[in-house]
């Protein structure tokens, strides 16, 4: 069965970093769109970022552009999400997606492979 795993989440002061890892069990992250969300407390979940299948191009939320950079290692079949100038507002759970349908074709995230999340937490 489809795992996505992730790790890497803990406690930081604003201004440092942490590299998220999401590993995939069988399924080969090359052949999908690969993506992480966030959740705060009290808020929606939203985009942050997402890499494209064969050509490996990325799109950022606003919000972390320049500051987070997400990155596929087809080898050891794992994708990262590195979160340097971390700030108060990026605390949430952060989640490792696999798309499944073409975002030119539907918007919906509903169809998407999950990871379980793991927890960032930047204080002031």
């Amino acid at each position: 069965q489809v795992q996505l795993v992730e790790s890497g989440g803990g406690l930081v002061q604003a201004g440092g970093s942490l590299r998220l890892s999401c590993a995939a069990s069988e399924l080969t992250v090359s052949t999908y769109v690969m993506g992480w969300f966030r959740q705060a407390p009290g808020k929606e979940r939203e985009f942050v970022a997402a890499v494209s299948r064969a050509a490996g191009n990325t799109v950022y939320a606003d919000s972390v552009k320049g500051r987070f950079t997400i990155s596929r290692d087809n080898a050891k079949n794992t994708v990262y999400l590195q979160m340097n100038n971390l700030k108060p507002e990026d605390t949430g759970g952060y989640y490792c997606a696999a798309r499944i349908k073409p975002f030119r074709t539907s918007r919906s995230n509903d169809d998407n492979y999950w990871g379980q999340g793991t927890q960032v937490a930047v204080s002031s």
